[in-house]
Order: structure tokens, then sequence, then C-alpha cells
């Protein structure tokens, strides 16, 4: 990770711990009126990211979180995911795709269906993790972690 990878941002007091993932939601309507808003609100909505430095301990007003807010850098956070066997492979730049399964066991929900991308997101496979061979009917999965 370079320095170009990382965003610096406010995120409530008790979220601002190094190695801590949370999903950013976008703006509320109480942030129209914040004159903080414009470095709040430089994430992408509906994207996972993961705190990697704390930027200071001053700590910010805030109309949402009630503990305040904190200066941090941040980065997309990893994404674990079940994708086609086919495209599990370390380093391969994909589109990603839901997977197609005829059907699968409720435990595998979050995997193949999970937050923080989207149908046809550009992604990276960082790590091909284990195949699933339990628990599907009508596909060859393997999860992995992708990066945004």
């Amino acid at each position: 990770m370079t320095d170009t990878d990382t965003t610096i941002t406010l995120v409530g007091s008790r979220l601002a711990k190094e190695g801590e993932d949370f999903m950013f939601l976008g703006e509320s309507r109480e942030c129209q009126k914040c004159k903080l808003k414009r470095t709040c609100l430089n994430l992408e909505p509906g994207r996972k990211y993961r705190v990697v430095k704390i930027r200071s301990d001053t700590v910010h007003e805030c109309f949402i979180h009630d503990s305040g807010v904190i200066a941090v850098e941040v980065v997309s956070s990893p994404i674990v995911a079940a994708i086609d066997s086919k495209k599990a492979i370390a380093g391969a730049r994909i589109s990603y795709e839901h997977p197609k399964c005829s059907s699968f066991d409720d435990r595998l929900y979050d995997l193949i269906n999970p937050e923080g991308i989207n149908n046809g997101d550009k992604c990276t496979v960082a790590k091909v993790l284990e195949s699933i061979d339990e628990g599907l009917s009508g596909c060859s999965l393997k999860k992995v972690e992708l990066k945004l």
C-alpha cells in the first residue's frame, strides 16, 4: 500500500481504531448543516474502508456521532467474497459478478452477497483463500479476498 492509496477523512471517535473496518453509508440529513462535511463525505457510499492511521486526537463535534469525530487515514477494505472458480487467480483483474448458483446453504449468504461491492465493479483478486465445496448447487466457487 502506498501513501496515494490512503484518504484522510473524519470518522466517529469510537470507530477510530487502527485496523477497524466500517461501511460508509453516505450523507445524512444532519450533515447538510455541518461545516466539516466536505472532509467527512469524501468517501464513496456503500463501500467498506479500513482505518490505517489516526491523524489527530482532536475531537470535533458531530450531529451524528455522539462522541464526536476525529481525523484518520483510511484505505479501501478488502472484501471477502465467493467468485467463480475460473476467475479465482491471485493478481487477476476481474469484473465482479455475483455467483449464479441454483441454490446455496444459508451460512454462505455473506460470501455470495458481500457488502461493499456491486456487479460490474472492477477489482483485483488479492488472495485465493479456499475452495467452497459444501452447501452449493449449480456452481463451482472459491472464497477470495478482493481489492477495489
